[in-house]
């Protein structure tokens, strides 16, 4: 068995942090224990070569050039190194969802009280997912710098239409930023396809990951115009006396020092899920959630609640009478990790609820940890 955290548990808090594969413990743990027996920049040196695949193994499972890669320490950092890069001035707008994460909001807000921007949240359609018509119309108004979503919102189980998206943001010309967090390692991502210039994702959610761990895509064609919040000497060199150079490729939004185990682990990682097949997994991912809602929406008293016209493996819920946290108390000690979600990440969500439970499958699950779930639910 690939993954020996099954033997353990019925994981589905995939959403959270999945479980990792034997190769990528491997690679994690035989890195660190080369650390320990020959020192740090020893071990990063006779390991150069699985770390610069990383770059490699990332780009082909995106889409992407290896020179368009950043590794970066977590999702979070990845999307606020290209974020604060680009270039806002005053009367620049923002479009974005009302799923959005509540982080990249305060990012937003940040942003338009210190530069004079203003973020509009454009409305969803009638099945809740973003409305394309609306970004077009809020497209067509002008002055929009940057149209920034999440592929799959971390609380209503829904799949936003990303590369209808960028092909708007192409023809209108507007730089287009995704957050990738839930997708990569779910379902195809190719920034190709998307149209996406600039995209942020984490090691330890669907790509199987270690926690500590993320990536930044950059388009070449963007990378010149902007400029990290932050610089050292791996991202740009030192022109003595008083002068530096930013270097050219995406590795500008890189620090020198890094998680070196991790980052080879997030390659392995990266290629174990390309070896895997990524449309086998998105439909396994698929029927296992769909399985999920059915057996909820005949549960006595549980209530989906996730939205939008293509569902992800994100599956959440609730429960008449029960306290969330309750419900997610009572799975765990029945060997099944979920997870709750609540209104502080639901961003501009209308309709955020004070809290759900949320349960999200992965490839590895099986349904009878889906049935287990089940007979740890209150009636």
């Amino acid at each position: 068995m690939d993954t020996p955290g099954c033997a353990k548990v019925a994981h589905l808090n995939n959403a959270g942090a999945a479980l990792p594969p034997l190769p990528v413990i491997r690679a994690l743990t035989e890195h660190l224990e080369l650390e320990a027996a020959i020192g740090g920049y020893e071990a990063a040196d006779r390991n150069a070569a699985a770390t610069e695949d990383f770059y490699g193994a990332v780009s082909d499972l995106i889409g992407a050039n290896p020179d368009e890669i950043a590794y970066v320490e977590n999702a979070t950092r990845a999307w606020d190194m290209a974020f604060y890069a680009i270039p806002f001035a005053r009367g620049d707008r923002i479009l974005t969802t009302t799923s959005e994460y509540s982080s990249n909001a305060i990012a937003y807000r940040q942003v338009a009280e210190h530069r004079g921007v203003r973020v509009d949240v454009v409305p969803d359609d009638a099945d809740g997912t973003l409305s394309l018509d609306a970004l077009d119309a809020e497209l067509a108004k002008g002055d929009v710098r940057l149209v920034s979503l999440n592929h799959i919102p971390t609380h209503n189980g829904l799949i936003n239409p990303a590369a209808a998206v960028g092909r708007l943001c192409r023809e209108h010309g507007v730089l287009y930023l995704l957050d990738a967090c839930q997708s990569v390692g779910q379902l195809p991502v190719d920034v190709g396809e998307i149209g996406c210039d600039i995209l942020s994702a984490t090691g330890r959610k669907y790509l199987r990951g270690p926690r500590g761990t993320g990536f930044l895509f950059v388009r070449r064609g963007i990378l010149r115009t902007l400029e990290p919040p932050f610089l050292d000497l791996h991202s740009a060199t030192w022109k003595a006396p008083d002068a530096y150079e930013i270097r050219g490729d995406a590795r500008r939004f890189e620090t020198w020092e890094r998680y070196v185990a991790g980052q080879i682990a997030l390659g392995v990682a990266a290629r174990y899920t390309a070896e895997m097949g990524i449309e086998a997994i998105q439909e396994r991912v698929t029927g296992l959630a769909g399985l999920l809602r059915e057996r909820l929406a005949a549960h006595p008293g549980a209530s989906v609640l996730d939205r939008g016209k293509r569902p992800s493996g994100i599956v959440t819920f609730t429960v008449d009478g029960h306290d969330p946290a309750a419900v997610k108390k009572a799975a765990r000690e029945r060997g099944v990790n979920v997870n709750t979600t609540s209104p502080r990440a639901q961003g501009y969500d209308p309709r955020a609820l004070p809290s759900a439970v949320r349960a999200s499958v992965h490839y590895y699950n099986t349904e009878e940890e889906i049935d287990l779930l089940m007979t740890a639910l209150p009636r």
